[in-house]
Order: structure tokens, then sequence, then C-alpha cells
């Protein structure tokens, strides 16, 4: 089980250690261009891509899919509550590190490695819900507000409403096109990861207790709600272990990209985002002897 959670977690490390070193040897890397082609193209197609792709009962994926939302939903009443009153920091800044974890790069073959095919499924549907939150509701907060036009140009929405016919009736896209789709999603995570360790090249920890604090509340925050929103749904079996397992992910890498593109501390995000990840390498084996 050892060498499985290295297996998942080593790729994620390398990959933006490859951006701190292009950084530091001093070549171009146009940031915004990167992240423009994350956002508004290869996100949608892996969100289309993965929700059309699934076997998994209605039922049991509107009770994955219902739960993590409300699990999403006490990290972000209680976050604020805590960031806003207790911290006297700023929400736009820090909250979203709070509520959205890392589902893609590490929830998702965690969930396949521990629980099979139906986990894989079950993780897809919370992460397709936590994409559309952290592109409407995440992006809201790092702006500051929103309009409606905003919501509706939200590429990953577009994804998320193309995929409805194909689910209803259970067909697919011409293969041309299925590897089209499947190409391009498959940018997301080592761009991500690349403009990650890029920034981290180029920024200096000021504030390295604060990020370690956010770090932790992440992680034990998802872990708290996760358990909780279970306990109140009434969950069990695999359903309950992939909601506490996708509960508890380190901070979404995409929270930097909009820290970034929102000038909302950016530094600290990063610092969070390792942080939180070397932590929940650290400790994922007790967190799956929890979930087993």
């Amino acid at each position: 089980m050892t060498g499985d959670l290295f297996a998942i977690v080593a790729p994620v490390f390398l990959t933006a250690a490859i951006g701190f070193a292009w950084e530091r040897s001093g070549r171009v890397f146009d940031t915004d261009f990167v992240t423009g082609i994350v956002l508004t193209v290869a996100t949608p197609c892996l969100v289309f891509s993965s929700l059309t792709r699934l076997d998994v009962s209605l039922e049991t994926l509107g009770a994955i899919a219902g739960s993590y939302l409300a699990v999403l939903f006490v990290l972000a009443v209680v976050g604020a509550i805590v960031i806003r009153y207790a911290l006297r920091l700023s929400l736009p800044s820090y909250l979203p590190s709070v509520i959205f974890g890392n589902l893609g790069n590490m929830g998702i073959p965690l969930a396949f490695f521990a629980f099979g095919d139906e986990g894989l499924a079950l993780a897809v549907a919370a992460f397709s819900i936590h994409s559309v939150a952290q592109f409407t509701v995440g992006i809201s907060i790092h702006a500051g507000g929103v309009q409606a036009k905003q919501l509706i140009r939200t590429p990953v929405l577009w994804g998320v409403l193309l995929s409805l016919p194909f689910m209803a009736t259970r067909t697919g896209l011409p293969i041309w096109a299925s590897n089209t789709v499947d190409l391009l999603a498959s940018l997301v995570v080592p761009l991500m990861l690349l403009t990650l360790g890029v920034s981290l090249g180029r920024m200096r920890i000021k504030r390295i207790r604060r990020s370690i604090g956010f770090a932790i509340a992440r992680l034990l925050g998802g872990l708290l709600a996760g358990i909780a929103v279970a306990e109140v749904f009434g969950l069990d079996g695999i359903v309950r272990s992939v909601l506490i397992l996708q509960s508890t992910m380190p901070v979404a890498i995409f929270n930097y990209v909009f820290a970034l593109r929102y000038k909302r501390e950016p530094q600290d995000v990063a610092a969070a985002i390792i942080i939180s990840t070397i932590i929940s390498f650290a400790t994922m084996p007790f967190l799956l002897v929890l979930v087993l």
C-alpha cells in the first residue's frame, strides 16, 4: 500500500519540481497563457470525459453528489466564520483553500487504488460536483463578487451541460472526437503542476506559519466534515468511504491558479498546497485504515 501511495503522490512533486527548476534556470514560462488554456479548454474536456464514462446507478451517484455538496457547504460556513471573525483575514484570499481539495490529482487515483472501478466512478462524481462549485462559487469568492454573465461563460459548466445528453442516452462520441477530448483533458494535471512549480520558483514565503495553519485546516476540517455529513446522511459502505476520502484531500492546485489571476495572496496559497500535500502523503495510510 505504501508503494501505491508513493506512486500516486510522487508524480505531483516531480512535475512541480520540473517547473521549479525551469523557473530557476531563467527560462521563459508564460503563466497567463498556460492558465488560460487550462481553464477554458482542458478542464471542460476533463469534466465531459469523466461524466460521460460513469457506470454507476443514478441513486448512488445522487448520494455521493448530494453528500459531497453538503461537505462543501459545511466547510464554507465554518471556514468563513473562523477566517472572518476569529482570524480577521481576507475571505477571498483564504476561504477557497479551506473549501476546495485536490480531488483531481490525488482523490480520484486514490479511490481507484482503494476501491477499484466503483470507487473510481464515485470519486469522479464527487469531482464533477467539486469542479462546478469551484468554477462558480470558488471564482466568485476569489473575484470578490460575480455576475450572472460570468457564470454562464464558465467553461466547465458547458462541459457539464454538453455531457448530459450523452449520459441520458448512454451514447458516446465518435472515436476521433473522443480521442481529441481525452487528449485535451490530459493537459490539465501536468500544466497545473508545472505552473505551480514555476510559481514556487518565483515566490518567497513570508508567512510559513499561516500557510501551515491553512494546510492543516483543509485536511482536518475536511475529515471532520466528511465524517459528520456521512453520519447525518446515514451513508455506509463504499459511498461513505469515498466521501470521507475525497473530503480529506490537500488544498486544490486550482486555488493557486485563481489566487494568481485575482491577486489573492498567491504565495500563501501555493505554500498551503505544498504543505498540505506533504502532510497528506504522511497521513494517508492512517486515513485509509479509517475508511477501509
